[in-house]
């Protein structure tokens, strides 16, 4: 088989063997350029804010490879738009090269919603952009903490410290406008619920204050005030010896005092007895 070789002289197959080497080399320089797509370059397009399809179809159209790299959530993009892209618009690089593609997500990611109460309305606000909510409108109510948050709102409703809303969700507050400067009688609380006193204090745009337990209390909403403060008069004695009722502005807090066990009232009592 190899007698062809072993016939020639040694110098003979030396001088075939360096010419096989160098047309190796010569074939392989050759097709360097060939084979790493050398001197061959695409202009990058730009397609930002395209659909990902779109976009995927444009970029391969022009011989490259895609490759999403990343997604993020911009509530003023639109839904699988391109945000990003790597290598930028109009960089000139080779052909076949993968353009990566950051693109904006179908579904907003959760975040949980603090608890806001107590903040002043520019902290509030600042926390709410930190962690991607928007601040959307604010009412006001008498309260003694003014541009204070006393309630915060999601779709008109309370929402509770924990819920896990949508990033972009609109978040509403109610805030503290300070004491009003209208009086009006302190409302006589006694024997009545705590559920009921709570609608009637807020109708009144009057706030409670401490809740003060008195035994053991099974259910505090149905539980009876049995006491309350302020009181009901003032201490003053009226130009015809009648006591004075006291009173109270909006905003103002009354504190009070529950039982399970309904007071004994004395009904002799009234507002003009001295």
């Amino acid at each position: 088989m190899f007698k062809f070789i072993t016939d020639k002289p040694l110098w003979v197959n030396v001088l075939a063997g360096v010419g096989i080497v160098f047309l190796m080399i010569l074939l392989f320089f050759g097709s360097l350029e060939w084979i790493t797509g050398y001197g061959q370059y695409e202009k990058v397009p730009s397609i930002t804010g395209q659909h990902i399809v779109a976009a995927q179809k444009i970029l391969e159209d022009k011989g490259f490879e895609v490759q999403i790299q990343d997604s993020v959530y911009i509530d003023t993009i639109a839904k699988q738009a391109v945000i990003r892209q790597i290598p930028e618009a109009d960089a000139m690089v080779k052909a076949g090269r993968t353009i990566y593609l950051t693109v904006n997500r179908v579904i907003p990611p959760l975040v949980e919603m603090p608890n806001l109460a107590g903040f002043s309305i520019r902290s509030a606000e600042m926390y709410l952009q930190s962690i991607g909510l928007k601040l959307g409108y604010t009412t006001y109510q008498p309260d003694i903490a003014r541009n204070a948050v006393l309630q915060q709102l999601y779709n008109d409703a309370p929402i509770k410290p924990g819920t896990k809303i949508p990033i972009g969700a609109v978040i509403s507050f109610v805030l503290g406008s300070g004491i009003g400067t209208g009086e009006t009688d302190v409302p006589d609380l006694i024997g009545k619920t705590l559920n009921d006193v709570r609608s009637l204090l807020s109708s009144i745009s009057v706030n409670i204050g401490s809740i003060i337990a008195v035994g053991n209390i099974k259910d505090s909403g149905a539980a009876f005030i049995v006491k309350q403060n302020p009181d009901l008069f003032s201490g003053a004695i009226g130009p015809n010896g009648e006591k004075l009722p006291n009173k109270i502005r909006q905003g103002q807090m009354m504190d009070l005092y529950i039982s399970d066990e309904a007071p004994i009232r004395d009904t002799t009592k009234s507002i003009t007895q001295q």
